[in-house]
């Protein structure tokens, strides 16, 4: 009786939340690059005309983030777009495909001709908010931006099923709390938290954490591995192999990243 009342709580729940909560959506766009070159040309067009666009077509705060550690065989940028409802993502597109002054500053890389590509690809993430936390936040850091870490965490998991059951435990919990909760109280200073509705790698949740620096991260970290309310929540039976991989990101961004 007990497992069937907190199966009709947790349901409930999301239901109401997800009635009564307006939800951000999130792109990730990730720009995969084969040489420095190619960074300097992307960094340029996202400065001066790309980033600049966006803010004119109505999206108030735009995260431009790298990584941390660089790879040198698949140079990455991460651009984190965050919309207030779902229309936005195609009016966005619109307004910036009938924006003159974003087709001038961008046109050296917008034109640049197919034997002189500036990237080798552009991989796009399409997320949906957790309605525990509705939409984005800037960090509330003190640190220098060079200091910072941006974790970027992706959790996979081996069906649909097992994928609902890891967004449970995250955003909904049980009488133990949730994930998200104890995030809070523990004060990651997250980004965004929200499950993935188009990309690559599904059934997955994404999301991005931030400290004021390497050993910032560790404390918060090992504070949560500790947590009583966290050993509580992931020795629930209802929340037993909902991950089958988990990888993690670690960034910082850009001087002029918005986040």
């Amino acid at each position: 009786m007990k497992k069937i009342l907190l199966v009709v709580a947790i349901l409930c729940s999301h239901t109401l939340l997800s009635k009564d909560v307006p939800q951000n959506y999130y792109q990730l766009k990730i720009y995969h690059l084969k040489n420095k070159a190619q960074e300097t040309q992307l960094d340029t067009y996202l400065q001066n005309a790309y980033v600049p666009a966006l803010h004119r077509a109505g999206v108030k705060q735009v995260g431009v983030f790298k990584l941390i550690e660089i790879d040198t065989v698949d140079l990455r940028v991460y651009v984190f777009i965050p919309y207030s409802k779902f229309e936005q993502v195609e009016s966005v597109t619109k307004k910036l495909q009938a924006d003159t002054q974003y087709a001038e500053a961008g046109k050296d890389f917008i034109q640049t001709p197919s034997n002189n590509a500036l990237y080798v690809r552009i991989e796009s993430i399409l997320l949906r908010a957790f309605p525990g936390m509705p939409e984005p936040a800037v960090p509330k850091l003190t640190s220098n931006k060079t200091e910072r870490v941006y974790e970027l965490r992706s959790y996979e998991s081996a069906s649909e099923k097992y994928g609902a059951a890891k967004i449970r435990q995250f955003n909904y919990g049980s009488e133990n709390g949730s994930e998200l909760d104890i995030f809070t109280r523990l004060n990651f200073n997250p980004l965004f938290y929200g499950e993935v509705l188009f990309g690559s790698k599904m059934p997955n949740l994404m999301y991005m954490t931030s400290f004021q620096n390497k050993a910032d991260r560790e404390e918060h970290w090992k504070a949560f591995q500790a947590d009583p309310e966290w050993l509580k929540l992931k020795a629930l039976p209802e929340y037993q192999n909902t991950v089958s991989k988990n990888t993690i990101t670690f960034l910082t961004p850009t001087g002029y990243s918005d986040f």
